[in-house]
């Protein structure tokens, strides 16, 4: 992945948070910070590498939600096409590594969906609603992370990052509903609670450069 010619103007910030539906930039407890933008440029491979396993485990998720919750209709409609678009992105994934001479290989996961998932309630259906609450956040900092980048992507990789900045507003969207919908009561401390968690993973250092990792150390 190449940086964009310097010599082309780039959008600048009011035209990225156009791309960031308002309620969403909100629902986040901080923009993603320069120096994560900065190690991102300088590791393109491990970008591309680590957003197919990203792609793979969201559709991962979205099954194990399927099998889990049977009884949800709307839940299951929900996953159903979420699983489906995420697989699809992450063909598109490969095929753009393949095309640029990267291979696919795994990689560690990065400390934050488990730094997430560790504050999840066991009893249901906390259980469920925290899950669901833990998929918009980590769909919105996609979300957010892939509008950030495109201004400093050449024309391929940005146009391809712009499209996913749609779908995966929309999934941010699809879980938060489903967290309204499925809780017995409202939801507001509790992703309170999160989006704190969520800023604390994301503003402290990280050793190794993941799609949702922290600052580098």
């Amino acid at each position: 992945m190449a940086a964009a010619d310097t010599s082309v103007s780039s959008p600048g910030a009011s035209e990225v948070e156009a791309l960031l539906p308002a309620d969403l930039i909100d629902f986040l407890g901080c923009a993603t910070p320069q120096a994560w933008i900065d190690w991102a440029l300088a590791n393109p491979e491990l970008l591309l590498i680590d957003h197919a396993q990203c792609e793979k485990k969201a559709a991962s998720t979205a099954m194990s939600l399927l099998y889990r919750y049977v009884s949800e209709p709307l839940l299951l409609t929900k996953m159903s096409q979420l699983a489906r678009e995420e697989l699809l992105h992450f063909e598109q994934v490969v095929k753009l590594m393949e095309a640029r001479g990267i291979a696919y290989r795994h990689l560690s996961a990065s400390r934050y969906a488990e730094g997430l998932r560790r504050h999840v309630r066991p009893q249901e259906p906390d259980r469920l609603v925290d899950i669901l609450i833990i998929g918009a956040f980590i769909e919105a900092r996609s979300c957010e992370r892939f509008a950030r980048l495109i201004p400093h992507l050449d024309e391929e990789l940005a146009k391809f990052y712009r499209s996913l900045v749609k779908s995966e507003g929309r999934h941010y969207e699809d879980y938060l509903m489903l967290a309204q919908h499925l809780a017995p009561s409202p939801i507001e401390d509790r992703v309170a609670f999160f989006a704190e968690r969520e800023r604390d993973l994301i503003v402290t250092p990280d050793t190794d450069f993941r799609f949702h990792s922290g600052v580098p150390a």
